[in-house]
C-alpha cells in the first residue's frame, strides 16, 4: 500500500507505541439500554468500531483502566467481554488503524463546523442591526459548542487537520460574541492598555514581591507569571493591607491596593503583568481569559475549564498549610495547565 509522506508521519509516531487494545463484549439484547450505556462510554473515550462489536483504543494506562472498569460494568449488565494487547494485525497496517481514528475525528469536526457556521451567520445578522430577543441564548450555545469542541479535541489521538481550523472558527466566534455582548466595555479596555507602562524583566529579578494575605485565583496566577517570564526564583510574602508602607518598603507590590502592580480599569493583575512586560507567549495570553473571567466575573469571556480550575483553587485554599503552601501549589497548579495546552 503507498501511503503519503504525512502518514508514514503518523505511522512510525505510533510504531513506537506499539500497541493497541481490543475491547469486544456482549450483553443481553434487552433492556437495549444496557447495550447503549456501554456504546456511549467507548465513544466518548474516542474508541473507534474495528467490526461488530469489537472496539480498538491506543494502549495506554488511562484506556486499560477503562477496560477494565467497563468489563465489570459488562458483567454486571449480564454480559461477557474480554479486552487484549496487541501490536500486530494480519491484514491491517498501523496507518490503517490511525485513518479509522482521523476518519471518526474528521466527521466529529465536520459536525461541529456545521453548527459554528450557522452560529456566525446569527452573529453576523446581529452585527449588522437585527435584534435578538435574548443575547444570553447565544452564549449558551456558544459554551455548548466550546465544551463539545474541547471534548473532540481530548480524544483526537493523531491530530485531525480539522482540528486547527475550527479552533480558528472558534476563536473567531469568541471575538464576535466579546463585540457583540459587551461592546462598552472592550471599548474600556482598548483605552485602559494604553495607560500600562513598560517594563522589564533585568529591573525585577532578585526581588521581593508582597502581595496580600489569603491569595487566590490572580495572585495565584499572577505568581505563576512571575516565575514563568520574569524571575524564576522569585520570592513571595504576604501583609495584611492595613499595614504600613514599611511592611512592603523595598519589594516589589501586586494585587493589592495602591500596589506597583494591581487592576487597571477592568483589566486583572494577571492581565496588567503580561503588557506591563510584553509577554507575548500564546498560552500565558490564552489563560488570562480565565483569569479574568474567575477574577472578574464581568462575564467578558467564557470558558468550560474556569469552574473546575476554581474549584481546584477553593480546595487548595482550604486545605493549605499557610498562604505561602497556598500559593506554591497554585503555582502549581497553573504550571500544569499551561503544560497541557503547549
Amino acid at each position: 500500500m503507498k501511503q503519503t509522506k504525512k502518514t508514514t508521519s503518523i505511522s512510525k509516531k505510533v510504531q513506537k507505541k506499539s500497541a493497541w487494545i481490543l475491547f469486544f463484549y456482549s450483553v443481553p439484547s434487552k433492556p437495549v439500554r444496557n447495550r447503549i450505556k456501554i456504546w456511549r462510554r467507548l465513544a466518548r473515550a474516542g474508541a473507534v468500531q474495528l467490526k461488530g462489536a469489537v472496539y480498538i483504543l491506543p494502549h495506554n494506562e488511562e484506556h486499560y483502566e477503562l477496560c477494565q472498569w467497563l468489563m465489570a460494568e459488562v458483567a454486571s449488565l449480564g454480559g461477557e467481554g474480554d479486552f487484549v494487547i496487541t501490536d500486530t494485525f494480519e491484514m491491517l497496517n498501523n496507518s490503517d488503524i490511525v485513518a479509522l481514528f482521523s476518519r471518526q475525528r474528521e466527521a466529529d469536526y465536520n459536525n461541529l463546523e456545521k453548527r459554528l457556521n450557522e452560529l456566525e451567520m446569527k452573529l453576523n445578522s446581529v452585527e449588522k442591526g437585527s435584534k435578538v430577543k435574548n443575547t444570553k441564548n447565544l452564549q449558551v450555545q456558544f459554551d455548548r459548542f466550546w465544551k463539545e469542541y474541547s471534548d473532540i479535541k481530548e480524544i483526537d489521538f493523531f491530530p485531525s487537520r480539522s482540528a486547527a481550523e475550527v479552533g480558528k472558527k472558534i476563536s473567531s466566534l469568541q471575538k464576535k460574541m466579546s463585540k457583540i455582548l459587551i461592546p462598552s466595555r472592550a471599548e474600556k479596555t482598548d483605552k485602559m492598555k494604553t495607560t500600562i507602562p513598560r517594563r522589564y524583566p533585568d529591573n525585577y529579578r532578585g526581588r521581593v514581591w508582597t502581595t496580600r494575605k489569603n491569595p487566590f485565583v490572580d495572585r495565584m496566577a499572577s505568581a505563576w507569571l512571575i516565575r514563568k517570564f520574569i524571575d524564576k526564583d522569585a520570592v513571595f510574602r504576604f501583609i495584611s493591607e492595613h499595614d504600613g508602607q514599611d511592611a512592603y518598603r523595598n519589594s516589589v507590590t501586586f494585587d493589592m491596593k495602591n500596589g506597583e502592580f494591581t487592576h487597571v480599569g477592568d483589566q486583572c493583575t494577571y492581565e496588567v503583568l503580561l503588557r506591563a512586560f510584553g509577554i507575548k507567549d500564546r498560552t500565558s495570553r490564552k489563560m488570562a481569559e480565565i483569569i479574568h473571567e474567575l477574577d472578574m466575573k464581568d462575564d467578558r469571556f467564557s470558558s468550560p475549564e474556569a469552574k473546575g480550575i476554581e474549584e481546584i483553587l477553593a480546595g487548595i485554599r482550604k486545605t493549605a498549610k499557610n498562604d505561602t503552601d497556598a500559593l506554591e501549589k497554585g503555582i502549581t497548579l497553573f504550571d500544569m495547565f499551561y503544560s497541557s495546552k503547549t
